[in-house]
């Protein structure tokens, strides 16, 4: 094994998981992860598992299927994006507004009946500027790293 693993394989596991999201709009199975970093399924659940315990992934209760890769969401939510013709759901408003940024390029959010267009030109400060684009007021110490689905 490696000197650095896990870190480095759940790395590479993680990159893997956000590429085929970024690409597909969903998240991948287990299978198409552990194909990617050419290891066996068992081992990327187990990358899952730490993963999961670092709070970078949530987890079905079958530790395989991913419910959220933040900012992506692995099940239907009132939260839609769309970023060249890839529709994404999201696990909050916050987190909608930064799949476009996450992925650089400009799209279109959904909250139910509101729609917005959100253009990745320049970086933002998380969240103040975002909240100034939509209008909103953001508390001195946002509460950032809890799922909300408001």
């Amino acid at each position: 094994m490696p000197e650095n693993y896990p870190e480095d394989f759940d790395a590479r596991v993680k990159v893997a998981v956000y590429r085929a999201t970024a690409e597909s709009g969903n998240p991948p199975s287990v299978e198409v992860v552990a194909a990617e970093v050419e290891a066996t399924p068992a081992a990327a659940k187990e990358a899952y598992a730490r993963l999961r315990g670092n709070r970078l992934l949530l987890l079905e209760a079958d530790g395989v299927t991913i419910r959220m890769a933040p900012p992506f969401s692995g099940v239907p939510t009132q939260h839609r994006v769309i970023v060249d013709r890839v529709e994404y759901y999201a696990n909050c408003a916050w987190d909608a507004l930064g799949i476009p940024a996450a992925l650089h390029r400009p799209g279109v959010v959904r909250f139910g009946e509101v729609r917005l267009s959100v253009h990745a030109r320049r970086k933002m400060a998380w969240p103040a500027d975002c909240a100034r684009m939509v209008g909103a007021r953001v508390p001195s110490k946002p509460r950032c790293g809890t799922p909300s689905l408001w």
